[in-house]
């Protein structure tokens, strides 16, 4: 209860402050559901994407972030709003994935980034870590992916965020289902 009205707070202070200072451009917000499991799925480019996906929706979004951030002076904000940490340098993590999986079978959201960290590399995606389409498999939830394309600057005229149409992920190879959704997302970055 107090980390969604944690989250809920943040949220009247920052949507309106992200929106006149950026004025990003969202198109298919309508292909997130406005109730049930979802996986918000998308590239990661800067450290405001996480707040960016946040606007789009009314609901509460779970972001999977670095254990970093829960540490030091902000750590209470990241754990008050119901964010996940995530250790990047892991082979595996069970604990985030125990987590991000007990939100899904709750009928909430989660927003992961399949490549695992910020992408600082002229390419146009890192590869994908497959805790996204393993998340879908097991829950039965629905991928939105998205894409965000532009600069976080004053008054951008660029900065864009695009979801696509929810994906079933029903293939029983991950790796297939993850190259399906990296084809996806690869996709609508080039064409929009």
């Amino acid at each position: 209860m107090f980390k969604n009205f944690a989250y809920q707070l943040c949220r009247l202070i920052i949507v309106p402050v992200f929106r006149l200072y950026y004025q990003p451009k969202i198109v298919g917000k309508n292909n997130i559901p406005e109730k049930g499991s979802v996986i918000l799925a998308g590239n990661h480019k800067h450290a405001l994407d996480p707040i960016f996906v946040d606007i789009c929706t009314k609901r509460t979004v779970h972001a999977l972030a670095k254990s970093e951030l829960f540490e030091g002076p902000f750590a209470f904000f990241f754990k008050s709003i119901g964010a996940i940490p995530v250790y990047l340098e892991a082979r595996n993590n069970p604990e985030a994935y125990r987590k991000a999986k007990e939100v899904l079978l709750n009928d909430q959201v989660i927003n992961i980034s399949p490549e695992a960290a910020r992408n600082y590399t002229e390419q146009i995606l890192l590869p994908f870590k497959s805790g996204a389409v393993r998340l879908a498999k097991e829950t039965g939830t629905a991928i939105v992916p998205y894409c965000i394309k532009g600069n976080y600057r004053f008054l951008s005229k660029d900065l864009k965020i695009v979801f696509g149409e929810p994906l079933k992920i029903d293939e029983d190879d991950m790796s297939e289902a993850n190259g399906r959704l990296y084809n996806v997302i690869e996709r609508m970055l080039l064409e929009n």
